[in-house]
């Protein structure tokens, strides 16, 4: 994982001692060192993305800070009006050893004279608090500079100033965290002899699912518990620096990247997160993660993932896309604790096999429409499966996220706690009379379809033929509720909100009484139509054989629940909206 994630870091061109930023204000001045004024960079939403910022070393300790590109409140003073006292005096300190780089570098660097000599002026410094309190920046904001036209972030030499003088406090300080210990070790991930790294850069963005919002370390041995033959802090795991800053700037870019994905759609947020890449780059309309992630509230917006993944299968098998055969993916599940990146799950593969997989998911988990009909459920997202089996997308826990992801991309079984979860909640909206959910159906049915033998009972559609006794269990009780509903109309509580859970687990307890009473329901109807009904019931019965199952288990439940579904939707007509189907009587 980490070999796959440092491959991907070094086509970033990272480097130790720099790190990309989101940075959101600029302190622009002129050609001559004027103030001229404090500009908001990004989209408004979020900063700027900037590359080869300066990233300070031992920051851990207190007082330092990070050279050119740092805080509001490091820069000029920047508090919050209530702020601490311990706080104001750790951001003072800051602020006296960011000035005091700043001057040490202009004496060198003629484009760093003006911004230094401007934070040695007290009054400057003050003018440009007011100017940050006065559009609203925050203190911990990241804040930069430009003079004139020219960015000094970018300068070459600046950059080179800055390794220099890393260089030398790395060498003369032998406390700090991020000096290489003594004595050389096999790089884990570059197989040569290194200095081994103290401590690694932390991965930030994980805040969201777990982490911290100051980052996570990924490789860290802070404690004598996770420490092995008198090796200090992360020789444990010996890493050079550069190769250990590699996979770091991989993961902060996978993690940057699948945070504006989320940002763009609040449905995508869990309690997980799932980043990925390919070996090879991809547009945007090959990805069958894109077509496998996410959540589509409006349907007839929902892309048919299942026609757009068998086109790009059918593409690689042909020979019209084979480059795309010999590509790879690689995917993580992550999310914080305590100060750690808890990696949940890990997969690599062929892109063929990838596309095959979702294919199979999409596939697996095809449903009939609520309304009945020819019509199929539109194709439901990764994260509308998940949403399916709780009240809320946000407490679905981090482990069921990253099992179900590994069930649709390395096209593993549906685990079974899985699916009686998704069951309680059909169980659960069926007595409250809510709207079907179709991602919850589908889900049912793909646990039964991946099971051995399988696909051959199990049809996304009414299916007469089925050999299980509980599948027509459930059929027989959808008829009686049609039945009822045409008998008497809207009683408010019907057979279904009434008899519903008693009948899907003792059937042999509850059907006959519902059987028996029918003759009642039959009694009020004309004749083509009470026959209708009557035939309806004979060929269910017909398919139960002499008796009904006394009780169901787990599987015979969720057998039930599709029987109940595909006929109620096999009795409607295509004619009928959502509205009109609650006119049956029963959940739409």
């Amino acid at each position: 994982m980490l070999h796959a994630l440092r491959e991907y870091g070094a086509k970033l061109g990272g480097e130790p001692g720099f790190k990309s930023r989101e940075v959101r204000w600029c302190i622009q001045l002129s050609e001559e060192g004027k103030l001229l004024n404090i500009v908001p960079l990004g989209d408004g939403r979020s900063g700027a993305m900037l590359e080869r910022c300066a990233d300070m070393h031992g920051m851990e300790s207190g007082g330092k800070a990070h050279f050119l590109v740092e805080s509001a409140q490091a820069v000029a003073l920047h508090f919050k009006p209530d702020e601490d006292p311990k706080a104001i005096d750790k951001g003072t300190r800051r602020h006296r050893f960011f000035t005091s780089m700043l001057a040490q570098a202009a004496e060198r660097l003629p484009v760093l004279s003006y911004p230094s000599k401007l934070l040695a002026d007290p009054t400057a410094v003050e003018q440009i608090r007011l100017m940050m309190v006065d559009k609203r920046v925050k203190p911990a904001d990241w804040v930069t500079w430009q003079v004139g036209a020219h960015d000094p972030r970018e300068d070459g030499e600046v950059q080179q100033w800055w390794r220099d003088w890393r260089q030398r406090d790395l060498a003369g300080n032998t406390k700090s965290d991020s000096t290489a210990l003594p004595g050389g070790m096999m790089c884990l991930l570059s197989g040569n002899e290194v200095p081994p790294l103290a401590k690694h850069s932390k991965i930030t963005g994980l805040s969201g699912v777990g982490g911290l919002s100051m980052g996570d370390v990924m490789v860290g041995f802070d404690k004598a518990a996770f420490q092995s033959y008198g090796l200090e802090k992360s020789s444990n795991a010996a890493m050079g620096a550069g190769p250990a800053q590699e996979y770091v700037d991989a993961l902060n870019q996978l993690i940057r990247q699948q945070k504006e994905a989320n940002f763009k759609n609040p449905s995508r947020r869990t309690n997980a997160m799932m980043v990925y890449w390919f070996k090879e780059h991809l547009p945007p309309e090959d990805d069958p993660f894109s077509m496998l992630y996410g959540m589509e509230t409006d349907e007839q917006q929902t892309v048919a993932a299942l026609a757009q993944a068998r086109r790009l299968l059918e593409a690689i098998r042909s020979g019209e896309r084979s480059m795309l055969g010999d590509n790879h993916y690689y995917a993580l599940t992550l999310s914080g604790a305590s100060g750690r990146v808890m990696v949940r799950d890990w997969m690599e593969g062929q892109f063929a096999q990838l596309v095959a997989n979702v294919e199979a998911w999409f596939a697996d988990l095809a449903i009939v429409h609520r309304e009945g009909g020819d019509r199929f459920a539109p194709d439901p997202k990764f994260l509308a499966v998940g949403g399916a089996l709780v009240r809320d997308l946000k407490d679905l826990p981090p482990a069921t996220t990253s099992v179900l992801w590994r069930a649709a991309v390395a096209y593993l079984p549906i685990p079974q706690p899985l699916m009686a979860q998704a069951l309680d909640r059909f169980c659960s909206a069926l007595v409250k009379d809510e709207i079907f959910n179709h991602a919850r159906m589908g889900l049912i049915k793909a646990y039964f379809v991946r099971k051995p033998l399988g696909k051959g009972h199990m049809k996304p559609y009414l299916n007469p033929d089925h050999p299980d006794p509980a599948y027509h269990c459930g059929r027989l009780l959808a008829i009686l509720a049609k039945l009822q509903y045409a008998a008497l109309g809207d009683v408010g509580a019907g057979v279904v909100q009434r008899f519903y859970p008693a009948a899907s687990t003792a059937p042999g307890l509850t059907l006959g009484r519902l059987v028996g009473n029918s003759r009642n329901h039959l009694g009020k109807l004309d004749g083509g139509l009470s026959y209708w009904y009557e035939q309806q019931i004979a060929d269910v019965m017909g398919r139960l054989g002499d008796k009904f199952p006394r009780t169901l288990d787990l599987e015979g439940q969720g057998l039930f629940a599709l029987g109940y579904y595909q006929q109620l939707a096999a009795l409607r007509t295509p004619k009928k909206d959502c509205k009109d189907s609650n006119q049956d009587g029963e959940t739409t």
